[in-house]
């Protein structure tokens, strides 16, 4: 039977969280399980991203939890996937934003972006 130990971890994880997954949850069961993964030192990657209500709570979260001595905040980068595949034209009419976009987030820290535009998002990563 294989031990769990606290020795640290050679490398950053990474977790790619699905679409799926997000659908059954309220919106700051989201936005904790982001913050969660991301105070552990992982990256969190969203195959769909949050509305922009989500987003900005996720952020007024972030900030109420920053303390210099453990958590820096975080890192977000999203750019969104073709929203006229994605999104009917009556939506698009009313200016309804898709949350179908991929979207990375990281302890600010350890992730910075090097290029984004419409379809790459390239990022550098570190250990602590």
């Amino acid at each position: 039977m294989a031990e769990a130990t606290s020795k640290p971890r050679d490398g950053v994880q990474i977790d790619l969280i699905s679409a799926e997954r997000m659908d059954g949850l309220a919106s700051m069961e989201k936005i904790r399980m982001i913050l969660d993964g991301v105070r552990d030192g992982n990256i969190v990657v969203l195959e769909e991203g949050l509305t922009p209500d989500e987003e900005s709570r996720l952020i007024e979260v972030t900030m109420t939890e920053i303390s210099p001595d453990e958590f820096n905040g975080i890192e977000i980068e999203t750019y969104p996937r073709s929203e006229t595949a994605d999104q009917s034209f009556l939506d698009r009419l009313m200016g309804k934003e898709s949350t179908k976009k991929l979207t990375v987030i990281g302890p600010a820290n350890q992730i910075e972006t090097l290029h984004k535009d419409e379809t790459l998002i390239s990022a550098l990563v570190s250990r602590k």
